[in-house]
């Protein structure tokens, strides 16, 4: 996934800019022609305004040049926009403004929304990829590198038995405790099928205490919070729908509320997808990626799979 700004939000940035300064110009050089288009009473609009509206457009010149750097410029621009179509139709609906003017309204705030919007979850997406596997080169090796709390690396402990790889999210993540509430409780399922369990999360810590809630203190356990393994094993930053989708909310406090799972605060990279995968001498034997973060695998499945 590319976490770094396309080259079609600063254009739109620099549209933004330009269109601003137009309208902003020509409110100030020649009003009476603007305020024609929005009835008598609006000639009162303080000069400020517009002078604000060339302000605006400053700032997405600037904005235009790191898109992601300068997410706040982006975000005010949203709002500004969004109060431009919320006041029009406000005024509308009261007839203080006629109707004639909404194309005004479309090209100068709403046609604006969704490229902003759509530039903002970039931002936040790029803000969790900062820092992690997910910004280094191609030849990390994890798989060699990275220890368990009892300092195993995956491969040596796969060389022996396959090894039942989980990938969590984060500790305050309801599906989470889910999964290792689910994992707890078939265990023994589980290892008789001769496969063992590994669990990778992204805390800095061993977690023993987390982990001790489900009984799971004893599990070779890997902490991973630059998302190395899970780079490695196609893991991947969840898109909007995954993350916060409808279905994944409704899920959320099912599990949460109803089931006992708690809703936590988010820690770590709160935009790690999960994944369980069978390991085995060096191969992925199955996996199970998540389309969205409360999708629920069977893990004695995937176990007798592997065996």
């Amino acid at each position: 996934m590319h976490y770094q700004p396309r080259s079609w939000m600063k254009a739109v940035l620099l549209f933004a800019a330009l269109s601003h300064f137009v309208w902003a110009g020509l409110a100030i050089c020649m009003p009476d022609g603007m305020f024609a288009w929005f009835g008598p009473d609006q000639s009162s609009t303080p000069s400020i305004l517009w002078q604000c509206i060339g302000v605006l457009g400053l700032g997405f010149l600037i904005a235009a040049r790191d898109p992601y750097r300068h997410w706040p410029i982006v975000l005010m621009g949203l709002l500004v926009n969004s109060l431009g179509v919320l006041g029009f139709t406000i005024a509308l609906s009261t007839g203080e403004i006629p109707a004639r003017t909404g194309w005004v309204v479309l090209v100068a705030d709403l046609v604006w929304l969704a490229p902003f919007v759509v530039i903002l979850w970039g931002a936040i997406q790029h803000h969790h990829a900062v820092g992690s596997a997910y910004e280094t080169p191609e030849a990390d090796i994890p798989l060699q590198e990275l220890r368990t709390n009892t300092g195993q690396s995956l491969d040596h402990l796969a060389n022996t038995q396959p090894q039942m790889v989980v990938f969590l999210r984060h500790f305050g993540c309801t599906f989470c405790r889910e999964a290792l509430a689910a994992i707890s409780a078939r265990r023994q399922e589980i290892e008789a099928t001769g496969c063992g369990i590994v669990l990778v999360h992204l805390d800095e810590s061993d977690g023993r205490e987390f982990f001790a809630q489900y009984d799971m203190e004893d599990v070779p356990r890997i902490s991973d919070p630059n998302c190395r393994l899970y780079r490695q094993f196609g893991l991947d930053l969840g898109e909007f729908r995954q993350l916060f989708g409808l279905q994944v909310w409704l899920r959320g406090i099912f599990a949460g509320l109803f089931q006992g799972h708690g809703l936590g605060w988010p820690h770590s990279n709160s935009f790690q997808m999960p994944g369980v995968f069978t390991y085995y001498r060096g191969q992925v034997i199955e996996g199970f990626q998540h389309d969205r973060a409360s999708d629920r695998p069977d893990y004695v499945e995937l176990a007798k799979r592997a065996a």
